[in-house]
């Protein structure tokens, strides 16, 4: 069984992935579902720095402490620079790098330049959709019941994190275990991203047919390609 950390994206926290770890823990894997600074239930804590890096960091030192090894890292959405970077940074612990219609970016590369985001509300320390956004367009692709949970939960997401250039010295050059999860409905990331994650990864590639939120839409087949992919 193995150790696995699911990484949310923007506007989420590791609510997101409630139904997806539990899937994963009733075939015995020990599954982690952490929320970054400034997100969801830890949305009191944005500061000014917290970036794709500082996330990263956080990450690494929950491995460090809860000392866990040959670790499957589940990256979705900006999850996915997260996911990247946790790689590069605790790379001694990695076993495997999921990317879940994830960013995956390049050294210097911004969200910016792969997602063309709708007018948002920006604050001094964090950015997202408004709610009527949300309801229309963010998650516009959910059945009812699971989108009125899901806007009842959803955040700001932490400024510098959807602005600043991510920083990856060495995890293009690395060789990693990896699959590429693409969600057909979803427009974004684009699929000439994703398949440019995987053409360098040379990751197993696996498409599931629901949009943006497959943790939501359809868990227990993720878990499958988490478990097994």
């Amino acid at each position: 069984m193995a150790n696995i950390v699911l990484i949310h994206g923007a506007y989420q926290g590791g609510w997101i992935w409630r139904d997806t770890a539990r899937a994963l823990r009733l075939k015995g894997h020990d599954v982690y579902t952490p929320t970054l600074e400034g997100c969801a239930e830890r949305a009191h804590q944005l500061r000014v720095g917290i970036t794709t890096e500082a996330h990263a960091d956080e990450l690494a030192e929950l491995l460090r402490c809860y000392d866990l090894d040959a670790v499957t890292i589940v990256g979705t959405s900006t999850g996915g620079m997260s996911a990247c970077k946790l790689a590069e940074v605790a790379r001694a612990r990695i076993a495997k790098v999921v990317l879940v219609d994830a960013l995956a970016l390049d050294d210097g590369e911004r969200l910016s330049d792969i997602v063309r985001r709708p007018h948002a509300v920006t604050t001094e320390l964090a950015t997202g959709p408004t709610r009527e956004d949300a309801a229309g367009r963010l998650f516009a692709e959910l059945e009812a019941p699971v989108r009125d949970w899901a806007l009842e939960r959803y955040t700001f997401h932490p400024l510098d994190v959807m602005q600043e250039p991510v920083r990856l010295s060495s995890f293009w050059d690395s060789t990693w275990d990896a699959a590429v999860i693409w969600c057909r409905h979803s427009p974004n990331p684009p699929l000439a991203h994703q398949q440019r994650a995987a053409e360098r990864l040379k990751a197993r590639w696996h498409e599931l047919d629901t949009g943006h939120y497959p943790m939501l839409q359809a868990p227990t087949k993720l878990a499958e390609l988490i478990a097994n992919g």
